[in-house]
């Protein structure tokens, strides 16, 4: 008879069931909770700027050829606002652009020797 005044009664919840999948699909799917803990955790990463390096490789090669920022820009087809902000380090690193530059500068601005002067193509 005192059962009933001394059970537990929480309102508005139901006891966990198993979950019965009766398809491969609610098997395989994705788990949403798992998913939105990953956004979580990732932060969202700047992009990669221009190394210090690259930029003073890139003034130090056009001061050796006596170009200006506006001349070397001109050679390249870019704004002089771009050849800037390589120099500076600001820039995002554009691979195109990298390769019009070391042609015009005959230096070389990607990889392991940066700064190294570009031989000229090899003979056979």
């Amino acid at each position: 008879m005192s059962t009933d005044w001394d059970s537990k009664l929480v309102i508005g919840q139901k006891a966990k069931a198993p979950k019965v999948t009766r398809k491969e699909t609610d098997l395989n799917g994705t788990d949403h909770q798992r998913i939105a803990k990953l956004d979580r955790e990732n932060e969202v990463a700047p992009p990669p700027k221009v190394p210090p390096s690259v930029g003073k490789a890139i003034q130090q090669a056009r001061m050796e050829k006596q170009l200006s920022q506006k001349d070397c820009a001109q050679k390249i087809n870019e704004k002089p606002s771009v050849l800037q902000d390589y120099e500076s380090g600001r820039a995002i690193p554009n691979p195109q652009i990298l390769a019009k530059l070391e042609r015009v500068l005959g230096v070389k601005l990607r990889g392991a020797d940066i700064g190294k002067k570009l031989e000229g193509p090899k003979k056979s």
